[in-house]
């Protein structure tokens, strides 16, 4: 069992971040949690700024150095003094920390109207953003927030906050995904520090309203930050909808899944996990996406509970979600799992069941786009033989398939549909062979019937004389011949009656 399960076995501690910090790690970050991954990119982005800093000085003094060796070799006298230079260059690392500081910065260009009634942010404000999302979910999600915000003392200083975040990262749609991610996550995170000193560290409190803040945010950012056009997002979609369609092969056995799905509750816990991770793609909030993600892996449980009779295992858990991907084909999966990934609060993703099963997911999708024989316990030839069609497990094999070579069961596949097809040959050439036989059979007995009426017809002629005319006098002759004829019989019959005379 343990052989067989060696490619799909997933150890609970490469869940965590690489870091230790004893966070759920992510794929998509390289295996850290969202606050290791932030730091070491800001890290990276703080040497990358280091080093722009450095070439554009020694570019200085290069320009420099260039300056007056052209001026002594004019042999005029300096006319910028070394003032000039030192102003110049202060200018220039002045405009560069100005464009670093604007890269990373939210823009201010439409800023939220001052002294403007709480009640009133209700409908859409005539901002370009709010046109451009003006639709039903996006007017609803504001009224809703409006109304959970209404009790809260700071609410009216959040929505204006919110608002005019939502609106300045319309001016930032041609920045990249990882950009605009960076601009979302900085927000998430300075708002809740703000909210924990003002809440004094009651969590559940902050993390409430920070639910409510992603939930307005991100319903207004939808269309313009999921599968932006700066991203290869789709292209990775097709290429793992792909994969999963070429995989659709691979059997319960293979994967070693603990699911019975001959059993009628198990059946449907498994119709329910489809279900859950399909509808994950009509959702608009990171929190929602999750939810489907969740639902659909308390259904596994529930599943491999009723066909084990005991506790699912982790062990038990992955296999059998791999199984429901290929099965679902989830429509958009990865720009699902990266839009979840780039602006989800980060602390859903650390921490809790959403956490887990979203990196379980993660996992299973990284073991589909690796997935090879030796993982589903056959060999590299039997592999490829089913991806490309050329066989399949689901064909019926002789007894003897399994010691047999994977090339000679499929020769053997072939070779008895090539008899069925001969078979089929001969028989249709048997019943073409009698068709024609009896179109040869036809014509002959329409001959001879044929031949048959016209040595009649040629043996009594038809007459040409009156009917009535030959009737009539065929009854007068042979009239005259009953009387002219010997009536022997009738000799001894007294003689006919004689007319008397009487007188008076």
């Amino acid at each position: 069992m343990t052989s067989q399960r060696r490619g799909i076995h997933l150890d609970q501690s490469e869940l965590l971040c690489k870091k230790g910090c004893g966070f759920y790690g992510n794929t998509g970050w390289q295996g850290l949690c969202s606050k290791c991954w932030r730091e070491e990119n800001q890290r990276e982005k703080q040497k990358q700024i280091q080093e722009d800093w450095a070439l554009a000085e020694r570019l200085q003094r290069e320009e420099e150095e260039a300056y007056s060796k052209h001026q002594k070799a004019q042999s005029q006298p300096t006319i910028t003094p070394f003032s000039k230079f030192e102003e110049r260059k202060t200018k220039e690392k002045s405009s560069k920390v100005n464009t670093v500081t604007k890269f990373f910065t939210p823009s201010t260009k439409t800023p939220p109207k001052k002294d403007t009634p709480f009640d009133a942010h209700s409908s859409p404000s005539p901002s370009s953003s709010t046109s451009r999302h003006s639709s039903v979910s996006s007017d609803y999600a504001t009224r809703e927030f409006i109304d959970f915000l209404k009790p809260l003392k700071s609410g009216r200083e959040i929505f204006k906050q919110c608002r005019a975040f939502t609106e300045s990262m319309v001016y930032k749609r041609d920045m990249g995904a990882d950009e605009l991610s960076e601009c979302v996550q900085d927000f998430y995170q300075n708002l809740s520090d703000r909210l924990h000193t003002q809440f004094k560290g009651s969590s559940d409190h902050v993390e409430s309203v920070m639910d409510e803040v992603e939930k307005y945010m991100m319903t207004r950012l939808y269309k313009d930050v999921f599968c932006p056009e700066t991203t290869d997002d789709e292209r990775k979609d097709l290429a793992i909808q792909k994969r999963i369609r070429a995989l659709h092969w691979v059997t319960i056995e293979m994967l070693c899944v603990p699911v019975d799905e001959e059993i009628a509750e198990v059946s449907d816990s498994v119709v329910k996990a489809i279900t859950d991770v399909i509808e994950m793609d009509s959702k608009c909030v990171p929190k929602e996406k999750l939810a489907c993600i969740t639902r659909c892996s308390k259904h596994i449980f529930n599943a491999i509970k009723i066909s084990k009779k005991e506790a699912a295992s982790a062990d038990d858990f992955l296999p059998t979600l791999i199984y429901i991907v290929l099965k679902a084909n989830p429509p958009r999966l990865q720009s699902n799992i990266q839009y979840i990934t780039r602006f989800s609060n980060p602390s859903r993703l650390m921490t809790g069941e959403d956490g887990y099963y979203f990196t379980n997911l993660c996992c299973a999708v990284a073991f589909i786009e690796k997935l090879d024989g030796q993982s589903l316990n056959l060999s590299s030839e039997e592999f490829d033989l089913y991806m490309s069609g050329q066989a399949s497990p689901h064909w019926p094999q002789s007894t003897g398939a399994s010691s047999c070579s994977p090339g000679s069961a499929a020769l053997s596949q072939v070779h008895k549909r090539l008899d069925v097809l001969t078979g089929l040959g001969e028989r249709q050439e048997r019943v073409m062979e009698k068709a024609r036989q009896l179109e040869s059979d036809l014509i002959d007995w329409t001959d001879e019937v044929e031949q048959k009426v016209q040595s009649v017809l040629e043996s009594f002629p038809a007459e040409t004389q009156n009917p009535t005319a030959t009737t009539a006098s065929g009854t007068t002759s042979a009239a005259s011949s009953a009387i002219d004829s010997d009536n022997v019989e009738n000799e001894h019959l007294p003689p006919p009656l004689l007319p008397q005379v009487f007188a008076g």
